[in-house]
């Protein structure tokens, strides 16, 4: 395996992972189709030999490596990014355990929470993003088992202090875990910040091309790499080798797409915060957003996720048709320029009028030309 930790995020992106280059072998390893595999005279599994893919497969060791070596840990793929935070979860907790997290994180996370983790008995709190640092400073932690941060936020993109957190984390004996599919390992590093587990939705920015579902959890921990491993293998959540190589071969790009998107996103949150009609501008890497000074302490690069409010639903859908470059979508972090009006999904506690852009990599020009004829038109 590589070990290029003085390489920068664009050397990184494409050799993290790497083995050591085989004469006649490709580039970058091809995906293998296999289900079982031979055991030939030797007992399953003997001598580390690959024996059913729901447990090992080639093709997801060598995407775990990547992203592993990215994280600052051992990681484990998963079917879907729930798929990985539902892991982080109950591998952890059960029946009669507390565990924090975020009213304003992920809807689906909430969902998760509401619908499933109470049905297992796990009792749930839920704490702003914003105030968590101090309901953890409080002793708020106390007695918990397991805190799921998000930073920064989705959809309205505030930030929290990770090693703070971690440092109450540890002083009441709870677990960390934190979701960082906005920022991806290249933006932020949790596990080097103090926390014990790093999720992340690789549907979303990681891979960066809206085609494929992916997830994974990192861990520094061994016995917690054990306990997630123990629950991907019952409970079946492991991804297709062929989702795991497509995912493996867009991460070589992450460091270009990332740049892109974040000019995208600093010209167009410029134009945002000027238009008349719009308010409630955030991206954390502009000086003005409440959470500038920590994302600039706590975070190694932006990105390109944008989020405003409009006027109401009527004007996001005026301001759709007048585009050409800005697409109706959820999701975030692909190549393409995205804009989802958020209440419309029901769950996020959030004005008719709010909308989450995501930034593409489109040229910087075109897409601000395109917006501002799109604003125009509202007025």
């Amino acid at each position: 395996m590589t070990s290029g930790t003085s390489w920068g995020d664009g050397t990184r992106s494409v050799r993290a992972g790497e083995g050591a280059p085989v004469a006649g072998a490709p580039l970058r390893p091809s995906p293998v189709f296999a289900a079982p595999f031979h055991l030939a005279d030797l007992p399953p599994r003997a001598g580390g030999a690959d024996a059913y893919a729901r447990t090992e497969h080639p093709t997801l060791r060598d995407f775990e490596g990547a992203v592993g070596e990215l994280d600052g840990g051992r990681c484990l793929s998963f079917a879907t990014g729930m798929a990985a935070l539902t892991a982080a979860v109950l591998a952890c907790a059960g029946s009669g355990d507390r565990v924090v997290l975020p009213s304003d994180g992920y809807y689906t996370t909430r969902l998760l929470a509401a619908q499933e983790l109470r049905r297992f008995g796990i009792e749930v709190q839920y704490v702003p993003t914003l105030g968590i640092a101090e309901f953890a400073a409080g002793g708020g932690l106390d007695g918990v088992r397991l805190v799921l941060l998000e930073t920064p936020s989705n959809p309205q993109l505030d930030v929290c202090d990770i090693a703070a957190v971690a440092r109450a984390a540890k002083a009441s004996g709870a677990l960390l875990a934190v979701d960082n599919t906005t920022a991806t390992p290249l933006g932020q590093r949790p596990l080097e910040l103090g926390a014990d587990m790093t999720v992340g939705s690789d549907t979303k920015a990681l891979t960066g091309h809206s085609d494929l579902l992916l997830g994974h959890v990192s861990t520094a921990d061994d016995e917690l790499y054990r306990r997630l491993q123990g629950w991907r293998n019952h409970s079946g959540s492991t991804p297709g080798p062929f989702e795991a190589w497509l995912g493996h071969r867009s991460m070589s790009t992450l460091d270009l797409r990332l740049a892109r998107q974040a000019a995208n996103a600093a010209a167009v949150a410029d134009l945002l915060a000027s238009a008349p009609g719009v308010a409630g501008v955030r991206w954390p890497w502009r000086p003005e957003d409440p959470s500038f000074a920590l994302a600039a302490r706590q975070m190694l690069r932006p990105n390109g996720v944008v989020s405003a409010e409009l006027a109401d639903e009527d004007a996001v859908a005026r301001l759709l048709a007048g585009s050409r470059l800005w697409t109706a979508a959820t999701s975030f972090g692909g190549v393409h320029s995205t804009i989802d009006r958020r209440a419309q999904w029901g769950a996020d506690d959030v004005a008719p009028g709010f909308v989450r852009l995501s930034c593409g990599i489109e040229d910087t020009a075109d897409l601000v030309a395109d917006l501002s004829a799109a604003l125009r038109a509202l007025a």
